[in-house]
């Protein structure tokens, strides 16, 4: 159909404007003129219900993509046709008089499988039965002797309340099946066969069908009945049954005829990869040629491509001419009976290819898109799949030729006033009021809205979220989002005469601030969610960004909370235009996205970022001592550790809530240092916030004391998991691992995987590292180690972690001292030395030396807790164990 206002937008009358988009009232107009139609031909002279091979006129198609308006259509259709009340009054009244029975069926929950298939044909039979209150004798014997042998023991009736299939007729359907089955006995005279099992009516009737018995063909006389009953009575036989419903109805008396009417809802969950069940319900529809069926989905349907032959038993257009797209309406052949095309109808959001086809075909001239290709992606980029959002753009660009201007795609990287104007047009002035506040919110429930709207009443949100422009998503945190095209045209409202100020805006979002706050503090106060916790501060810190909120309250808490326990799920902030921070909201966006980020960038560009927060002075005081803290880690990592002093010393000092964590950095830098009895002297003051189990253990395993290390890692993985610290058990189990990876490696492998598992989800990028270290010294003495070492290395550079060098060439030594390989030992030691130069790990040297019974060269500058010598003897009996334990393995 021509698009009249692009049409009359240009001189050129050469243009071929289609057009694409219709409202609900034109798409009542196409279900009802198709209806028309099918009724007209299903009464005409020719119209045959068992004639297999004319094409099929009697289904319409509404796609599009989901949650905008597609199963709200398919029931405002059912309301229609079921009652003229129900029916709007700009829908206007059908011409048709015929009886119509409407039955809408969601498909959302199949899956596939033969019980939805069922659950269809009971559906369609159990509406009949209410509607028409008598038999359908052919399709009542096949569907019992179905039954009697697909569900041997289980009545129907039970079956229909276990399965919901309930409502007022269900309980008609199991007599009718019984009184059909009498009705065909005494057709046949044998009235003895009433109770009797199934299969031997069936026999009986299927004799009499072969015999050309009047009676029995008179009731279930349809030509390929007795091949039906004939067959055995399963899921394929099933899906061919509707061919005798689809007989039975036509031989219904004239005043109890009717036309069903089948609305299939969310079509697309039928879909599989080898379309088993979208087969049988293509069967259901060509065999009932004289039910007409409305379907709802996301694709288009296509079983008019002939690229589906073989996957479903009718496919091309001479098949479906009304399922056919334009693109090959060109090579329909001509069927017998002349059938309408134009059967399938777009409606609500597009996928992108579908948008860039739409605009390609709106404006065409010679056959060819007047709109080019890089404008058709700008224009679809920014519609997010609206209809109208797409309507409005050809507008424009039809507005910028007239000017004598070429469109370029800057043009269109806009939000249209007329958009916001029709999707505001039918609302109240809550709904508009509501719609203004979420479009703040990513994502919301009812609470949220409401509070953000600063209303008293959830209604208004109800009636908000039943409405297109908003989607839901029953497994979210929050269920419901606004269209996004939508949501950036109300942010973008400069023209409306209920527009907001600055002031409004600045309001809601404070509103909205509270509102996550308070999510977020009373679900913590029963049950801490991490999932909550992430997604408030996901929120909650766009909103004070983007809207310069001074009072940051709950974000500070959150932000130690989410520090805490050292998962970094990425919160994800959009880049902001300028990205020095020069809002308090600003610093602590930036402060954790760095924070988080460090999993995933080299933690050089961490401290680098960390510092830019901390010189813009904007934090908070307790918020500065976590940028120092990290930043002093980050430093740390990066073998810097006068500076890690430095930044854990100062955090330590203003004995706020990350001092003992600083006073736990400032242990283990100590240890690094080689400084043992001054580690173990902080651990007593440590307690369960600086970690104390960890720093011990990991004095402990320096030692080769393997089995204080080990006790000491478990109870710290013991209080991880009664503090519910997912983080810190995973770290701890990873150190546990490292201690037995030296002493027993089948225990190590064990703890290893448990310590993968633990991992799983968490982003701690060092300890996944270390982890792989671990699995080397576990394998140590086997072959393959030096190759996976120099590719851990490559890892470990990448990820700006140098300190994990030292860890590599360790497990390298140990490796090497088990096998009793001196040159290469030496170039493990000389590389050591190396990477220890500056102080740090340097007693890692002196445990290389003690492996191999080397001398050290000179005296050692490390503190151990216990004699130097007992510490070598404990090094060099894990590698003589070792040697031992492969000695038996071979």
């Amino acid at each position: 159909m021509a698009d009249l206002r692009a049409l009359f937008s240009s001189n050129n009358p050469a243009f071929d404007a289609a057009e694409a988009f219709t409202d609900r009232q034109h798409q009542w107009a196409l279900v009802a003129s198709a209806l028309e139609e099918h009724l007209r031909h299903t009464a005409g002279r020719g119209f045959d219900v068992e004639d297999l091979e004319a094409p099929r006129s009697n289904v319409i198609v509404f796609h599009g993509v989901g949650g905008v308006g597609k199963s709200t259509l398919l029931r405002k259709i059912e309301a229609a046709l079921t009652a003229a009340e129900h029916r709007p009054d700009q829908w206007g009244a059908p011409t048709w008089t015929q009886q119509l029975l409407p039955i809408r069926i969601d498909l959302a929950r199949s899956a596939s499988t033969g019980s939805d298939f069922e659950r269809v044909i009971l559906t369609i039979r159990l509406a009949l039965a209410g509607a028409l209150g008598r038999t359908l004798p052919s399709f009542d014997v096949a569907l019992r002797h179905y039954w009697e042998h697909v569900h041997p023991g289980e009545p129907l009736d039970e079956y229909i309340r276990r399965t919901g299939l309930t409502g007022r007729f269900a309980e008609m359907l199991p007599q009718q099946l019984q009184a059909g089955v009498g009705e065909v006995a005494a057709a046949l005279a044998l009235p003895g066969l009433v109770g009797s099992a199934a299969g031997q009516l069936t026999s009986a009737l299927v004799s009499a069908l072969r015999e050309r018995q009047a009676r029995a063909q008179a009731l279930a006389g349809a030509v390929r009945t007795a091949a039906l009953l004939e067959a055995t009575p399963d899921l394929e036989a099933l899906s061919y049954y509707p061919h005798l419903l689809a007989w039975d109805l036509s031989r219904l008396p004239a005043k109890k005829r009717l036309t069903p009417v089948v609305l299939l809802d969310t079509f697309e969950d039928t879909g599989d990869r080898h379309r088993d069940f979208e087969r049988l319900l293509q069967r259901l529809v060509w065999l009932m040629p004289n039910t007409f069926f409305v379907i709802g989905g996301r694709s288009r349907l296509p079983w008019a491509d002939t690229a589906l032959h073989g996957q479903l038993d009718w496919t091309g257009p001479a098949a479906w001419p009304g399922l056919v797209t334009s693109s090959a309406a060109a090579v329909v052949p001509q069927p017998r009976a002349a059938v309408p095309a134009g059967r399938q109808h777009l409606i609500g959001d597009l996928s992108p290819e579908d948008c860039d086809a739409h605009l390609a075909r709106r404006l065409t001239l010679d056959g060819q898109p007047v709109i080019d290709a890089d404008i058709r992606a700008a224009i679809t980029a920014r519609s997010h799949g609206l209809p109208l959002h797409l309507d409005l753009a050809v507008s424009r660009f039809l507005e910028i030729r007239r000017t004598g201007h070429t469109s370029t795609p800057a043009d269109f990287d806009c939000t249209f006033p007329a958009l916001l104007a029709r999707t505001l047009s039918d609302l109240t002035p809550d709904e508009r009021h509501l719609l203004r506040s979420v479009s703040l919110l990513d994502a919301f429930d009812l609470d949220l809205a409401t509070q953000t709207a600063g209303l008293t009443r959830q209604a208004p949100a109800r009636r908000l979220t039943e409405r297109p422009l908003v989607t839901e998503n029953l497994y979210a945190l929050w269920p419901y989002h606004l269209h996004r095209a939508i949501r950036s045209a109300v942010r973008d409202d400069d023209h409306s005469d209920d527009r907001w100020t600055d002031a409004d805006w600045h309001q809601a979002a404070t509103r909205a601030l509270a509102a996550l706050g308070d999510q977020w503090t009373n679900a913590a106060a029963l049950a801490p969610s991490r999932m909550l916790l992430v997604a408030c501060l996901r929120q909650g810190l766009r909103l004070a960004r983007d809207h310069n909120l001074t009072g940051l309250g709950w974000l500070t808490e959150a932000a130690f909370v989410y520090t805490d326990d050292s998962v970094w799920e990425p919160l994800a902030l959009p880049t902001p235009t300028d990205p020095a921070p020069d809002t308090p909201a600003d610093a602590v966006a930036e402060l954790l996205t760095a924070i988080a980020r460090r999993q995933r960038e080299h933690r050089q560009r961490t401290a680098d970022r960390l510092t830019a927060v901390l010189d813009a002075g904007l934090l908070p005081a307790e918020l500065t001592e976590m940028a120092l803290y990290y930043r002093a880690k980050a430093h740390k990592d990066l073998s810097q550790n006068d500076a890690a002093r430095a930044g854990m010393q100062q955090v330590a000092d203003a004995d706020g809530r990350l001092a003992l964590k600083a006073r736990r950095g400032l242990a283990n830098l100590a240890r690094l240092a080689g400084d043992f009895p001054t580690a173990l002297a902080a651990v007593p003051t440590l307690g369960w916030k600086g970690r104390h189990h960890r720093v011990l253990g990991d004095i402990h395993w320096s030692h080769a004391d393997t089995a204080q290390a080990i006790n000491a890692f478990e109870a710290g993985r013991a209080e991880a998991e009664q503090h519910g610290a997912v983080g810190e058990r995973a770290m701890t189990q990873v150190r546990l691992a490292l201690a037995l990876s030296f002493a027993d490696p089948a225990r190590a492998g064990d703890e290893l995987a448990l310590a993968h598992q633990l991992l799983d989800g968490l982003d701690q990028r060092s300890n996944t590292l270390l982890a792989q270290v671990v699995a080397l010294i576990k394998d140590a003495g086997t072959d393959g180690i030096t190759d996976r070492a120099q590719g851990l290395h490559t890892d470990i550079e990448a990820a700006g972690l140098p300190f994990l060098h030292r860890f590599v060439e360790l497990a390298l030594a140990f490796h090497h001292a088990v096998r009793g390989e001196d040159q290469d030992m030496a170039a493990t030691i000389s590389r050591l030395r190396e990477l220890t130069a500056i102080g740090d790990f340097a007693y890692f040297t002196d445990i290389a030396h003690f492996m191999a019974a080397l001398p050290l060269p000179e005296p050692s500058t490390t503190r151990w807790t216990k004699d130097e010598d007992d510490v070598r003897s404990a090094w060099r009996g894990l590698v003589q164990a070792r040697q031992e334990h492969l000695l038996a393995g071979n």
